[in-house]
């Protein structure tokens, strides 16, 4: 049986054999090679370059580049539509999982200390996690563009000052937009802060400061924590108002301020009481004013920046809340009521009153427009002070 099979397969290899094409000659060898055609191949003398397509089609990669582009602005545009029709009902349901608020200075100062304080009675109220997530860098131009980029969706919130906002886009080329990329929630507390000096220097009062600084022949070091913070901005008005030099030192946050401050390493600075309380009783530190549009009751002695001719006008000090711009509306409000009603809780309002804060909030609409008065103002601010970047 098996030999059987052998002398089949040997028979069906020879025929196979037999119906095979002869190996093709070469192209010397008949005169019309250029006609043969086998197994629907044509040899190579046969090919005629083809002339060039009017209108040809990009090449494979930058195809599907563009394919690739065309549905991710697709995708991106069904997104903003669909988000935007998020009914307030749905809203309800908002947040299903953790909520991250980004702050743009170290941990430890005001700003962080008092998102803290929202952050850990939102969490009781909504039954989900709010974290703050400290992203420092370029005066907070860091953060600001990490939020704008971020989904529209909540989830991701930028916590700004208002002034230090406004200022990074106003003296140079910024990664962000100050008003357009973003959708305001709301504002959420103003900040008070203290003229302070270390322990053992010289001046007694504002009227001594002032003489200390034209005395210095470079003149003063101010502690900011960034550019565009307000005792940034402090500083360049100390400066026009006065006449003394004042040299501004960058921080990434406030609490290596107060340290270099009570170190001698820095001429004055502008804590809010919170930081600045131990320095203070602790005979490290002294106040001379307050910055703030009136007298402080805890300082009541204490004349304000403008009061006591340090500054010609006051920066804003409010601090607010804002997500990427496309977040629904909805979900907008939503974080808004739960921000008002933190700053409602008593708990809440004695914890900021112990820092030197207090609690403001504001509609979306009213932030909008105080966003963008900021913006406008401090632009003249930057062109008057000569604080633009070459």
């Amino acid at each position: 049986m098996i030999k059987k099979r052998h002398i089949l397969s040997r028979k069906f290899e020879d025929a196979m054999g037999a119906a095979s094409p002869s190996p093709l000659p070469a192209c010397g060898e008949r005169s019309d090679c250029e006609a043969i055609r086998v197994r629907g191949r044509i040899r190579e003398s046969e090919h005629v370059e083809a002339p060039p397509h009017p209108n040809p089609l990009p090449a494979r990669g930058e195809r599907e580049r563009a394919v690739l582009s065309a549905a991710h602005a697709f995708l991106v545009g069904m997104l903003f539509a669909f988000t935007a029709f998020i009914s307030p009902a749905a809203a309800q349901d908002f947040p299903q999982r953790p909520i991250t608020l980004v702050v743009g200075l170290g941990a430890g100062g005001g700003t962080d200390i008092n998102a803290r304080i929202f952050a850990e009675a939102m969490s009781r109220s909504l039954g989900q996690r709010v974290v703050v997530d400290n992203r420092t860098g370029a005066g907070g131009a860091v953060a600001a563009s990490y939020v704008q980029n971020a989904a529209p969706d909540g989830y991701t919130l930028l916590v700004i000052s208002g002034l230090q906002h406004a200022y990074v886009p106003a003296t140079q080329a910024a990664t962000y937009e100050p008003v357009k990329g973003f959708a305001p929630v709301t504002t959420f507390f103003e900040m008070i802060s203290m003229l302070t000096v270390p322990a053992d220097s010289p001046p007694q009062s504002v009227a001594e400061f002032i003489a200390y600084g034209k005395s210095k022949p470079n003149g003063l070091t101010v502690g900011a924590p960034g550019p565009g913070s307000p005792p940034h901005l402090f500083g360049a008005l100390i400066n026009e108002a006065t006449g003394v030099t004042v040299q501004p030192v960058q921080y990434r946050g406030s609490t290596t301020i107060m340290t270099d401050l009570a170190g001698g390493r820095i001429d004055f600075a502008f804590p809010t009481y919170g930081l600045g309380q131990p320095f203070l009783i602790e005979k490290k530190a002294r106040a001379l004013a307050v910055a703030a549009d009136s007298r402080w009751s805890e300082f009541p002695n204490l004349p304000t920046l403008k009061e006591a001719g340090l500054v010609k006008e006051m920066p804003a000090m409010w601090f607010g809340v804002i997500a990427p711009a496309g977040t629904p509306p909805a979900i907008v409000q939503r974080i808004r009521d739960e921000f008002v009603k933190a700053g409602n809780d008593s708990e809440v309002m004695r914890k900021l009153n112990a820092t030197g804060m207090v609690v403001r909030t504001t509609t979306p609409a009213q932030m909008r427009d105080m966003m963008i008065a900021e913006q406008e103002k401090v632009e003249a601010l930057v062109l008057r002070l000569g604080l633009k970047q070459k």
